[in-house]
Order: C-alpha cells, then sequence, then structure tokens
C-alpha cells in the first residue's frame, strides 16, 4: 500500500518508554516481564482478560477460544445496546468472518439484498427532487476474483447478538447482575461474559495484570479483583483501559457533533423499497438537513444523523417529539408510524493512539480504544476486528510457550501503521463527502467556523438563549440556498451548482463506500515477518478518499492472494475451495505454499524440522498448475515422507486466459510461501534457494516468532 513514508510525517508514531504514573483510580506500576516462561508459572491466572464486549471483543474471544485459550470479557453496561452503530462489513473483515463457523454465511443470509443498498442517494428530501446517486458495487464486485466473499451491510447490534450466541454455543456464560448468577465464583474459569462490570484500576507485575473491577449488585457497589497474564482494551472510542494506563491520542479532535435518532417506520421503508432504494440518503432543504442510513428497509429501521452545535444546542433540543418533526421535514411527507427509539449524541474524531502494547507487552489497545475514525468508508469496527485476526494467533503462541513476548510488539509494529493510513483514507473520504453540500453553497467549514465565532466572541456576553436565535438564524439563511427558486437548471446559479455536483458524482470525488487496494492491499512492512532482502519500500501513496482497485501480490506482510483451487485426493468429488481455505482455522498453524519441484521438497523438510524444533505447527501444501493429470498421488507422499502434514492442490482456473498461480503472485514456481495465522505472508522467495534449506528455514522461524537468529545469506537461482 506505499504506507510508510507517508507514515513517518506523523510524530506520534515514536514510541514512548514505560513509567509509572498516577491515573484517576490507580497507580499502575510497570515491572520487568521477561518472555513467555513467566506466563506459565501460575496456572490459576486467568489467561486473558478483554475490557470490552463489542464486536472487536467478542471475535477476539472466539478466535482466542478456538485457538486453545481460555478469556473472560468485561462490559460495563448491564445490557448489549440495539443502537445500530455501524453497518458496513468490508470485504477483508467478510474473509475473517468466513473462518468462523458461518458466521459470514448467516450474515449473507440475513443482511438486505444488496440491490436495495448499493447505492448512495443525495435528495433535496426522501420523497423530493433527486440531485445524484451514486452506485458503489461494480461488476467485479460479485466476481470473487479477487476474494472469495463480497462485503456486507448488517447492523453492528445485529453482528453483536450472533457473537454471543456463537460464544453460548462455545460454552460461555453469559452473566448479568440479576439473579444467583449474578455472582460469581472465584478463580473465574475463562468462559464468561460479565455484564455490568467495569474496569476502574490496573496493576502489573512480573506474573500478572490485576484489574480491579466495579459493580452494582442489588443496590451496593461492589469491587473484585481479577488477575490475567495478559489484558485487552477493546472498551471502545472513550476506552478506560487507555486512560487508565496513561497512553495519549494523537490526531484530529472534534471533526463534526452529531446527534444520531435512531427510529422505525414501516411506511418510510415501504415507500424507499419501491421507490428509491438505498443505504444513505443525504437530504438538503430550507428546513433540515441530515443523512439517513437504511439499516433495513424490509423492516422499516433507520439512523439519522443531524449535525449538533453545542452549547447553543443541547440534547433536550433533540427529544421525540422534535426528532419527528425533523424527520418528516426531511421526509417530506407525513409518515403515521415513526418511532424513536434511541437519541445519543456523538462526536466524530480522528486519532490514533501513541501506544498499542505497554506494560512490557502485557497490555493491549483494540478496536477504537486504539484508533478512533470519522465513519466515512466504514473502516472503525473492520480495522478493529483486523486488530483482534491480528493479535489472536500471537497471545496463543506466547501462552502456549512458542514464542518470547516481544511476539506481542509486533501487534503494534504491524496494526498502528495501518491506523494512522487509515484515519487518514477516512479524513479524505469525509472531505468528500462535505464537497457536496460545500457544492449547493453550504460549506460545512463555514458554518463550524461561524459556530466558533459565537462560541468565543458573544459566547461571554449573550445569553444561551441568544446565542441559540442568533445560531439558527445564520444557518436558516445559509439553507436559503436550497429553495427551489435558487437551485433549478433556469437560474444561472443553481444551474452552475447542479452541473458541478454531477461532475463530483462522475468522477468518484463524493463520500465512497469501497476500498479494495486498501481493504485488501494493506501490507505490513515489519514485524513478525522476514522482509525479502532487496524489498524497498513503494513510494508513499498520500489517501485520495477514491476507490482504487486491488492488485494481488505476494509481498512479505501482504494478505495471502486468493485463488480457486482443489485438493486432490482419492475420493471422486473434490471441492472447490479458496487458498485462504489451506490456513487452519481451529489451530495456530503455518502453512508452506511450494510447487511440486525437487528444490522446493527439500525446503519444505527443512521447514517441517525446523518447525518440529520450534513446536510450531506446520502445513505443507504442494501446489500443482492447473493443466496437471496424473503423478501427483506418488510425488508428494515419496518427496515428503516421512512428514504427514501435507496435501496435494490443483489451481481451478476461472478463464481460459487467467494467471497461474505463481503469475499471480509475480514469483516463479520455483519460489516457495510461508503464510502466517493470520492469512498474512511471513517470508517468501521468489525463485529457487542455493544453500542449505535448513539453516535457510532456521532463520525464518526464529526471525517471525521473535527468536534471535543470525542472518543466512540468502543466494537464489
Amino acid at each position: 500500500m506505499g504506507v510508510s513514508g507517508f507514515i513517518k510525517g506523523f510524530s506520534f508514531l515514536r514510541r514512548t518508554k514505560p513509567r509509572a504514573r498516577f491515573h484517576p483510580y490507580a497507580y499502575i506500576q510497570w515491572r520487568k516481564f521477561s518472555d513467555s516462561r513467566i506466563l506459565n508459572r501460575n496456572d490459576s491466572l486467568l489467561p486473558v482478560l478483554i475490557v470490552g464486549a463489542g464486536p472487536v471483543g467478542l471475535v477476539l474471544s472466539i478466535l482466542l477460544n478456538k485457538f486453545g485459550i481460555k478469556c473472560t470479557v468485561l462490559e460495563k453496561n448491564k445490557i448489549f445496546s440495539k443502537h445500530p452503530q455501524a453497518h458496513f462489513i468490508n470485504n477483508r473483515t467478510m474473509e475473517v468472518f468466513r473462518k468462523l463457523d458461518g458466521l459470514a454465511e448467516e450474515i449473507q443470509r440475513s443482511q438486505p439484498p444488496v440491490d436495495l443498498w448499493r447505492k448512495f442517494i443525495y435528495c433535496t428530501s426522501l420523497t423530493g427532487s433527486i440531485l445524484g446517486s451514486v452506485d458503489h458495487m461494480h461488476p467485479k464486485d460479485f466476481e470473487k476474483v479477487v476474494s472469495p466473499i463480497s462485503v456486507a451491510h448488517f447492523s453492528q447490534y445485529k453482528l453483536t447478538r450472533i457473537l454471543v450466541k456463537m460464544l453460548e454455543n462455545l460454552g460461555f456464560g453469559i452473566h448479568s447482575l440479576e439473579g444467583p448468577e449474578g455472582l460469581h465464583p472465584e478463580p473465574l474459569r475463562g468462559r464468561e461474559i460479565l455484564m455490568g462490570h467495569e474496569c476502574v484500576s490496573i496493576d502489573t507485575t512480573d506474573e500478572c495484570v490485576t484489574a480491579t473491577v466495579s459493580f452494582s449488585k442489588e443496590g451496593k457497589l461492589l469491587t473484585r479483583k481479577i488477575q490475567s497474564k495478559i489484558l485487552i482494551g477493546a472498551d471502545g472510542s472513550g476506552s478506560t483501559v487507555r486512560k487508565l494506563v496513561g497512553i495519549q491520542l494523537k490526531g484530529e479532535k472534534d471533526l463534526q457533533k452529531l446527534v444520531s435518532v435512531h427510529f422505525w417506520s414501516k411506511e418510510l421503508g415501504q415507500y424507499l423499497l419501491n421507490k428509491r432504494p438505498g443505504m444513505l440518503f443525504f437530504i438538503f432543504n430550507t428546513e433540515a438537513i441530515g443523512v439517513l442510513v437504511a439499516h433495513d428497509l424490509t423492516q422499516g429501521e433507520f439512523v439519522l444523523q443531524i449535525p449538533f452545535y453545542p452549547p447553543q444546542q443541547n440534547l433536550e433540543d433533540f427529544s421525540p417529539e422534535i426528532c419527528k418533526k425533523l424527520i418528516l421535514k426531511m421526509v417530506g411527507q407525513e409518515l403515521s408510524d415513526i418511532d424513536v427509539v434511541d437519541i445519543k449524541p456523538w462526536v466524530m474524531h480522528a486519532e490514533v493512539a501513541e501506544r498499542f502494547v505497554c506494560g512490557n507487552n502485557q497490555i493491549m489497545l483494540c478496536g477504537d480504544a486504539a484508533h478512533r475514525f470519522p465513519p466515512a468508508g466504514g473502516f472503525g469496527m473492520n480495522t478493529g476486528i483486523q486488530d483482534a485476526h491480528n493479535l489472536a494467533w500471537k497471545i496463543s503462541f506466547l501462552l502456549k510457550g512458542v514464542a518470547p513476548s516481544s511476539i506481542l510488539a509486533t501487534y503494534e509494529t504491524e496494526r498502528k501503521p495501518i491506523a494512522v493510513f487509515n484515519t487518514a483514507l477516512s479524513v479524505q473520504n469525509f472531505r468528500a463527502a462535505m464537497a457536496v453540500p460545500a457544492t449547493l453553497g453550504l460549506d460545512p467549514t463555514v458554518a463550524n467556523s461561524v459556530h466558533q465565532v459565537i462560541n468565543k466572541v458573544v459566547g461571554s456576553i449573550l445569553p444561551s438563549g441568544m446565542q441559540k436565535v442568533i445560531l439558527d438564524g445564520i444557518f436558516s439563511i445559509g439553507r436559503s440556498q436550497l429553495s427551489g427558486l435558487i437551485l433549478n437548471e433556469n437560474n444561472p446559479l443553481g444551474s452552475s451548482r447542479l452541473a458541478k455536483l454531477r461532475h463530483i458524482f462522475e468522477e468518484g470525488k463524493s463520500l465512497q463506500l469501497q476500498f479494495p487496494a486498501e481493504d485488501l492491499g494493506f501490507r505490513y512492512l515489519e514485524g513478525a515477518l522476514v522482509p525479502d532482502s532487496k524489498d524497498v519500500a513503494s513510494a508513499p501513496e498520500l489517501p485520495t478518499g477514491r476507490r482504487r482497485d486491488y492488485v494481488p501480490c505476494a509481498d512479505p506482510g501482504s494478505r495471502l492472494p486468493h485463488m480457486n483451487v482443489r485438493v486432490l485426493s482419492n475420493f471422486p468429488s473434490e471441492e472447490t475451495i479458496s487458498t485462504h481455505d489451506l490456513v487452519s482455522v481451529d489451530k495456530v498453524e503455518f502453512l508452506l505454499i511450494i510447487a511440486p519441484v525437487e528444490e522446493s521438497y527439500n525446503l519444505a523438510q527443512a521447514a517441517f524440522k525446523v518447525a518440529e524444533e520450534y513446536k510450531v505447527s506446520t502445513k505443507v501444501c504442494v501446489l500443482w498448475p492447473a493443466d496437471t493429470v496424473t503423478g501427483f498421488q506418488r510425488g508428494s507422499k515419496a518427496k515428503l515422507a516421512p512428514w504427514k502434514n501435507y496435501s496435494d492442490i490443483i489451481e481451478v482456473k476461472t478463464t481460459s486466459d487467467s494467471l497461474s498461480w505463481w503469475r499471480t503472485c509475480q514469483m516463479t514456481e520455483r519460489g516457495a510461501i510461508l503464510v502466517r495465522p493470520d492469512e498474512h505472508i511471513a517470508w517468501r522467495s521468489k525463485s529457487s534457494i542455493v544453500g542449505d534449506p535448513y539453516a535457510k528455514m532456521k532463520m525464518v522461524f526464529s526471525t517471525i516468532l521473535g527468536f534471535k537468529s543470525q542472518p543466512i545469506q540468502e543466494t537464489v537461482s
């Protein structure tokens, strides 16, 4: 993705040395945490404590459970939120969900049909004139050439509900504070979600992290201490864990304040379903401005986002009755069944935590706790889930004694640059969204400047009521630009604005939904991987906020390219799968992909030997060309004996001119690819290795796992 140079421009990438700090709830003492052996001295400790039961914390707990690591999840709220929040699941996250017991398939079955949400619609009202429409699904998005699955539109609370059910099926107990199960026996067994429990202090020692947790029981405020080997802060943008450990955020604060109105209306849903289906509706008229998110047109579930300007405005100005009136102004006609169920203010930020890992690699931040994005492009939840995917296998390796604690430091090394880039991309996409109202004569930066002037100049002079009148008056004058007298083809000014608006939509300069190049093509430049010996990072590409296509590659740190393959066996029916499915779902295992050539078989033999020494499960995949007819059964068996953890795979070409696997990866068939448990490439050799394959694989595994090893000079033929 070429982000390294761009990332260096952010001063907050510099690491800071951990030190003791005072905090509102606790004094946190960092002490030496030497290696993985320390973690295994006290088996009574909870292996992992996850603070936050949002999608990121829940996905992490599922992944850890699959890898045999017990964890407990804390959630300060007593019930799971039903506010829809995030709703777009990008390609890479759906690929992660494919590996979680049918989760992706359930989302696809439950989501609205794609034709109901593929468009963004810009209009004067939901029943009025359409200013423009953008279709965000291209034909290639359905072809499954670069990915085995497509994006999805599915509300966050529905995703949470499915994840909780999955955890219950895995043996997790959901403990509320009602009834006898609210008081938990000691010690925790490592498969529970504790609702209504808030982390109020954190302390670390050589062997564990101690979290003091408060909860209310029968009207009494109680506390308990939970000791774990690792603590994960997945507790959202206002993360208590982040504050307790003293990690600061860097970036842009307060980009925009909004009020989110969650409501139901089957009448509105049916109208839009029949007349103008879409995901987002940008509404501009003389009485109101807002963005309507259609979470489910069939059921009539919506969220309306309205600009919010405190202190002149306050939450009381958005009562359910007032919100109904605003909704009707944006609909443009009467509705009899509007049911406002939730009203929440929120602030849009673009910030990344200075550190993702602290406490001598015992405490980590995930998701919104580590980065807060504008919602433009839907990177927030998706980046967080990919954080969890990156972290889960590393925690497993550490707790099982396979790797030293430095393996967890690579989580920050790898994920923080991605968060920085995605933050900048989200900001650019947000600014692209603002180009539409600006073209209509409603520049949001002007509105924010006016608001700041009122706060700074007249805020200390005039009473709040007068300030509100002035603000409303100025905004009313601004919205007059949307009058039908101005905004029409017969008015020279209106005609010019409408022409500019069409150009914005046609050129892809408005808010975008999909970013395939960044979604699938992000790359870790350093971390738990071995860079190419002559690897030179490409020139930095500043995010533009525009869609770019993904080009597969097999550079170290990249996601494994997708190709359809078949597992060769003696059975007549051989299922077509993705290369992603070659990576194990239920255990932490490396995958070595080779071609059926002598040098690669020798390399595979060496890899098996080294992996056995490091106690790392490794599977070899022998990938045969699409035109192979015979010879595979006896060939690999004889070449890889006595090792048995291998598979023979054959390419499945979608068309006659489809590239072969090795050409797709921009490599020769004498090369090899080592894939990590998170489907990212840990190491590759473009062509055959000349020299000692055992020494080479020894260097590769020791580097990835974080053990010191003498570098081996690579020679290729």
